[in-house]
C-alpha cells in the first residue's frame, strides 16, 4: 500500500501493488468504517473506494489523523474487525435474455446455460459506487482469476440501455439502476429498484454488500 497526499485535510491509500488491489480496498474500507463507528478517528466525514484505491476525507480544516488511520489498517484480518462475509446478501432475481448472452458464451466457449450458471453462481460484492446513482461495480468474492475477467466492453457503447439490464464487462458485473448509456455486455435484466430518491438510504447497494443473482425462470430455486 502506498499513501497518496491529498491536500491536509484527506489520503488515497493506493492498493494497486497488492496482490489482490480489490480485497485489499474492501478490507480496507471495512476497518476504518469501523474504525470510525467507534469514535477512534472522529475528524473523518467520508470514505470513497475505487477499483485499487480508497480516499480517506477528513472535515475541512480539521486535519487528518494519519496515525489513526494507520492503527486502524494495521486490524485488517486480525479477526478484531467484523467479518464482512457476515453481511446478508442481497438477492437480485434476473430473466437472462440479454442481447449480449449469446456473445458471450461464444466468446468463453460456453453455453449460454453456463453462463447464467457461472453468473448465478459467483458470490459477488459492491466494490465501489459510481458512473451513476445506485450503480455499484461488484467483483467476484473470491480471490483469483474469473472466467468473465476477459470479457470486455462494447465495442461501440448503446445510447440507451434500460433501466434494470444487468451486465459485465472487464471482471466486473452491475445492474443500471436507470436508462443510459452504456457499454457493458447485457445478460438479462430485473425488476428490482436499485435508486429511489424517496427511500433511505435511497440507493439498495452499499460498499462491502454481498450480491446474489437468480435465475427468475429457473422454477427449481
Amino acid at each position: 500500500m502506498h499513501e497518496l497526499p491529498a491536500g491536509p485535510d484527506a489520503v488515497v491509500l493506493d492498493f494497486s501493488t497488492d496482490d489482490s488491489p480489490s480485497a485489499a480496498v474492501l478490507a480496507a474500507t471495512r476497518a476504518l468504517s469501523d474504525a470510525v463507528e467507534r469514535g477512534e478517528l472522529p475528524g473523518v466525514t467520508d470514505l470513497v473506494p475505487s477499483a485499487h484505491t480508497l480516499l480517506v476525507q477528513a472535515g475541512p480544516g480539521r486535519g487528518l489523523d494519519e496515525l489513526g488511520v494507520r492503527r486502524a489498517l494495521r486490524r485488517r484480518g486480525t479477526g478484531s474487525d467484523r467479518d464482512p462475509r457476515t453481511t446478508d446478501e442481497i438477492v437480485i432475481p434476473v430473466t437472462y435474455d440479454g442481447a449480449d448472452l449469446a456473445d458471450v458464451a461464444a466468446e468463453l466457449t460456453m453455453t449460454s446455460e453456463e453462463v447464467i450458471g457461472l453468473h448465478c453462481s459467483t458470490r459477488w460484492r459492491v466494490q465501489f459506487m459510481g458512473f451513476a446513482p445506485g450503480f455499484g461495480y461488484l467483483v467476484a468474492d473470491d480471490e483469483g482469476s474469473h472466467p468473465f475477467d476477459t470479457v470486455g466492453r462494447r465495442r461501440e457503447a448503446r445510447t440507451n440501455v434500460p433501466a434494470g439490464s444487468v451486465a459485465i464487462a472487464a471482471g466486473y458485473s452491475a445492474v443500471y439502476p436507470k436508462s443510459s448509456p452504456g457499454g457493458w455486455q447485457l445478460l438479462g435484466r430485473t425488476d428490482v429498484r436499485l435508486w429511489d430518491e424517496n427511500a433511505d438510504p435511497p440507493a439498495l447497494f452499499t460498499t462491502g454488500r454481498v450480491v446474489r443473482f437468480v435465475d427468475a425462470g429457473d422454477d427449481s430455486r
